[in-house]
């Protein structure tokens, strides 16, 4: 990987920038400022191609940066920061979007567990329906954007006490030809990763696995405890407890809506974020899952069609059976 840059490099003859906010295995995100417009603060992601790969590689993900980015441009909505430039220099490609000021809600929750306290569940509902909101919004878009890395720590709170919904780098797009663009792309974070998502680009992954994300998030908002991981529930399936028995002041209902968020397969999840916010928020029950019914092994199948069969033949045995005695 490329060298970061230093400490008030100027990129485009336009972003001063000012220092290195988040650093990551695809680059470095960086606080810049707008020298065309005096006083404004932005945050500029770094992508890098991996070092080595051939130059047809490098222009099809250069193609693919493009085609991203200019989906992500065109978003708009209070709770995602506006994404006003994108290029490539040196190399590297940028995405250029709104600073957004505030703490993270990772940031927030290791503050409440230093002070041994939980945050209150109201305060934490009120940001779960603006996520919710950011996720509706990104979902229902001619061509759906599904986020994969929906965690505490890519969602900020402002001062104004607005969520943002920060980070863009695992966007996939669903198109019709369900064709994922990898440019900035990975597998997210562990703790808050649907099962199906371990099958890095080659997942089968849709809106469900955002709501997963979702879950386990609020999860951690609400019992200030990580979740555990997907791999390791599906070995024990016991080991995610109810949010309601964590913090006895979530209401069962809101208990019950996380872990349906939370379901391993994705089928068993909700079908949309209407249908969980719908729970979530106590308006309707989630609804029971449907038992699956077992599939009978072809002999017993067997056996079922030829019931007739088989009694006659018992029949005749027995008679002869008899008959034999006497």
């Amino acid at each position: 990987m490329l060298r970061p840059h230093t400490h008030n490099t100027i990129l485009r003859d336009r972003y001063q920038l000012v220092e290195i906010v988040g650093q990551g295995g695809m680059g470095c995100v960086y606080k810049a400022e707008d020298l065309r417009l005096p006083g404004r603060l932005c945050a500029i992601k770094e992508v890098q191609p991996e070092l080595g790969i051939s130059a047809e590689d490098r222009s099809q993900l250069h193609d693919q940066f493009l085609t991203e980015a200019s989906i992500l441009a065109q978003l708009d909505h209070p709770n995602l920061p506006k994404v006003s430039d994108f290029f490539t220099d040196d190399e590297r490609e940028y995405l250029v979007m709104d600073f957004v000021a505030g703490e993270d809600l990772k940031q927030i929750i290791d503050d409440s567990i230093r002070r041994d306290e939980l945050l209150e569940p109201r305060i934490v509902m009120e940001w779960a329906a603006q996520i919710l909101d950011t996720l509706d919004y990104l979902h229902h878009r001619q061509h759906p954007v599904v986020h994969r890395d929906i965690k505490p720590a890519n969602i900020k709170l402002t001062p104004e006490g607005r969520i943002k919904l920060v980070d863009f780098g695992l966007v996939k797009l669903m198109g019709d030809d369900e064709r994922t663009l990898t440019v900035m792309q990975g597998r997210g974070s562990a703790l808050y990763t649907p099962l199906e998502q371990y099958g890095g680009d080659g997942g089968e992954t849709d809106a469900r696995s955002d709501l997963y994300s979702f879950g386990a998030t609020l999860y951690q908002l609400l019992t200030s405890k990580a979740p555990p991981d997907a791999k390791a529930r599906f070995l024990n399936p016991r080991m995610l407890l109810p949010p309601s028995e964590l913090n006895p002041d979530v209401r069962r209902t809101v208990s019950d809506a996380v872990l349906w968020a939370m379901e391993m397969h994705p089928d068993d999840r909700p079908a949309d974020v209407d249908a969980l916010r719908q729970v979530l928020f106590g308006r309707e029950k989630r609804p029971k899952k449907e038992p699956t019914t077992p599939v009978a092994p072809p002999f017993f199948e067997a056996l079922a069609a030829n019931q007739g069969m088989l009694i006659l033949v018992l029949v005749l045995l027995l008679l002869a059976f008899f008959i034999t005695i006497l």
